[in-house]
C-alpha cells in the first residue's frame, strides 16, 4: 500500500480554451515546462448509496490509464492537501481492496460500496522544472466527461479544468503560479474534486447546519462539528505509523465533546448524556495511551539531540528505543480498538444522539442569554481550582491540583468556543485566554510527567553509568522546564480573568 501527500489546486477554464505555460518566474527563480504528454483516463468512483464518503470530502476510485493506474483513496487533511493511498487495479470496481475499505470503515459502517460515478478524462500534462532541472510541479489540462450513476437515471456533465500538483516544489510555487493562470483565463474551481462536480446537487441538497438560536441548538451544532472532525481523522489514525498529529486531533475532538456534555449537563437527559460520555471516555483513553507516548518519545528524542557534544558519554541509550516500542504497541491496540463492535456502536450512538437530542426544557432557552452563565460558571471553576493549587506546598498534591486546573481550563475553553457563535468576540477572546493558561499548565504537566518517567527508568535494575549520567542531565532539564512554566502561570491567569469580566457583564 503506497501513499503520499497530495498538494494541488484546481482551476476551471472555458471549453475549447487552452492554457499553455512555457515558463514563468517562480519564488526561487525561473520555471520551465517540459514537452506535453497526453493520456486517456477512466475512473470509477465508489461510495455508499448515501454518499457517506463524498459528504466528508473523501474519494475512493479505481482508475485505468496514465502512469498511476490503480485504486486511489484520497483523504482531506488541510486546505489544498490530501493524503493519497494507492493499491493495484485488482479484478474490478466491485472488489474494493480490503486495506482501503478498512481505512474508511468508520464512514461506511457495513454498508455496501457501490459505483456512484464514472469520469473520463483526456489529460495533457507538463512537468515544471526549476533552474536545476528538478521537477517541482506538474500541470494537467483536463477535458472531462462525468456520469452520475444511481438507481433512477444516468446524468452526465462535461467541463474543462486545470490541476496544479506540487512534486518537489514549495507551497509558494502555487502562489506564484496563481496569477499566471488567472491572467490566462482560469478561475479557481468551485468543486474540490471531479467527483463533487459530477454529484452536483446530490451533495448540495444536504441541509446547511447553523449554530441555532437556542442553547440546545448551539450545543448540538458544536458537538456535530466535533463528530465530523473525529470522522475526518479516523482514517488518518488508521493509516499512521508515526506521530503525524492525527491521534492528537482525534483525541481533542473527543475531549471537546466530553467537556460540552459536562458543562451543558442541565440541558440534557442525565442518563443518556452519561452513557455517551462513558463510551467517549473509553475512546479518549485509548487515544491517550498513544498520544502520551508520542509526546514523551518526541520530547526525549529532542532533548538527546540537543545535548552539547562535550556532555555526550558512551553509546546511545537503549531506553528511548524501549519507549518507541511501547508507542508502537499502543498504536496497534488503538487500531484494533477502532475495528471493534464497541467503537462502531459508539459512532451509531453518537449519530442517534445528534439526530434526536435528549433535551430538557432548559435547552429551549436563548443561547445568548444562557451561554454567558455556562461560560462564566466554567471559568469560576478554573479560578477555584487554581486558587486551591496556589495554597498547596510544592509536591505531588500540588502537581495533581495544577493538572486538575488544566483540565478545567480546557473545559472553559471549549465552553467558550461553543458559545462564540452566540456571544461573539468576548467568548472567542476568553477561549484564547483559556488556551494560553491551558498551554502554560500543559508545559508544566509535560515536564512533571517526563520527570516521573525518567525517575522510573533510572530506578530499573542495571542502568549503565552512561545511562544514569544521561538520565540525570535530562531530569535537571525537565525540572528547569517545570519552573519556567510555573512563572508563566500568573500572567496567563490574570489575562483570562480580565476577559471573563466582560462575559459577566453579558450574564447580567
Amino acid at each position: 500500500m503506497a501513499q503520499h501527500t497530495e498538494i494541488e489546486r484546481k482551476y476551471e477554464i472555458d471549453d475549447g480554451a487552452a492554457i499553455v505555460i512555457e515558463s514563468f518566474a517562480g519564488p526561487d527563480g525561473p520555471i520551465v515546462a517540459d514537452e506535453p504528454r497526453t493520456w486517456r483516463l477512466v475512473a470509477d468512483y465508489v461510495d455508499t448509496p448515501g454518499l457517506a464518503l463524498a459528504a466528508h470530502g473523501i474519494t475512493l476510485r479505481r482508475r485505468d490509464g496514465g502512469e498511476d493506474a490503480g485504486w486511489h483513496l484520497k483523504l482531506p487533511t488541510a486546505k489544498d492537501t490530501r493524503q493519497e493511498v494507492h493499491e493495484p487495479l485488482g479484478v474490478g470496481v466491485h472488489h474494493v481492496p480490503a486495506r482501503l475499505a478498512a481505512l474508511v470503515a468508520a464512514h461506511v459502517r457495513g454498508q455496501e460500496l457501490v459505483p456512484v460515478a464514472t469520469v473520463e478524462t483526456t489529460r495533457t500534462t507538463r512537468r515544471l522544472r526549476d533552474r536545476d532541472g528538478q521537477v517541482v510541479a506538474e500541470i494537467a489540462d483536463d477535458v472531462v466527461v462525468g456520469h452520475r450513476l444511481d438507481d433512477h437515471a444516468e446524468r452526465s456533465a462535461s467541463w474543462h479544468e486545470v490541476e496544479i500538483e506540487l512534486v518537489n516544489g514549495s507551497p509558494e510555487l502555487l502562489e506564484s503560479l496563481d496569477p499566471v493562470l488567472r491572467q490566462a483565463g482560469a478561475v479557481p474551481a468551485a468543486a474540490s474534486s471531479k467527483l463533487r462536480r459530477v454529484l452536483g446537487d446530490d451533495l448540495a441538497a444536504r441541509p446547511r447546519r447553523t449554530p441555532g438560536r437556542t442553547a440546545g441548538e448551539a450545543l448540538i451544532a458544536y458537538l456535530r462539528r466535533q463528530r465530523d472532525r473525529l470522522l475526518t481523522y479516523d482514517p488518518l489514525v488508521r493509516l499512521a505509523d508515526h506521530d503525524d498529529d492525527s491521534v492528537h486531533k482525534m483525541r481533542v475532538a473527543v475531549r471537546r465533546m466530553r467537556s460540552l456534555l459536562r458543562t451543558h449537563a442541565r440541558l440534557l437527559d442525565r442518563a443518556q448524556a452519561r452513557a455517551l460520555d462513558a463510551e467517549l471516555k473509553w475512546l479518549a483513553d485509548t487515544l491517550g495511551d498513544v498520544r502520551d507516548l508520542e509526546v514523551l518519545t518526541a520530547r526525549f528524542d529532542r532533548r538527546l539531540a540537543d545535548r552539547p557534544a562535550g556532555l555526550t558519554r558512551g553509546d546511545a541509550p537503549r531506553w528511548p528505543g524501549q519507549l518507541a516500542t511501547r508507542e508502537r504497541e499502543a498504536r496497534r491496540r488503538l487500531k484494533d480498538a477502532l475495528s471493534t463492535p464497541r467503537y462502531f456502536a459508539l459512532l451509531a450512538r453518537l449519530d442517534d444522539f445528534l439526530a434526536d437530542p435528549p433535551f430538557t426544557a432548559r435547552a429551549g432557552r436563548k443561547a445568548r442569554r444562557l451561554s454567558p452563565r455556562l461560560v462564566v460558571k466554567s471559568w469560576c471553576k478554573v479560578l477555584d481550582k487554581y486558587a486551591r493549587a496556589e495554597r498547596l506546598p510544592t509536591g505531588t498534591e500540588r502537581e495533581h491540583a495544577l493538572h486538575s486546573t488544566r483540565k478545567a481550563a480546557k473545559r472553559a475553553r471549549y465552553t467558550a468556543e461553543a458559545a462564540t457563535p452566540a456571544l461573539g468576540k468576548p467568548a472567542a477572546k476568553l477561549a484564547r485566554r483559556a488556551e494560553d493558561l491551558q498551554e502554560a499548565l500543559g508545559r508544566y504537566q509535560d515536564a512533571i510527567v517526563a520527570q516521573r518517567q525518567l525517575t522510573e527508568i533510572a530506578e530499573r535494575p542495571g542502568p549503565s553509568p552512561d545511562d544514569a549520567f544521561t538520565l540525570g542531565l535530562l531530569l535537571g532539564t525537565e525540572r528547569g522546564e517545570a519552573a519556567d512554566a510555573l512563572r508563566d502561570l500568573p500572567p496567563a491567569r490574570r489575562h483570562a480573568a480580565r476577559t471573563a469580566k466582560q462575559l459577566r457583564a453579558l450574564k447580567r
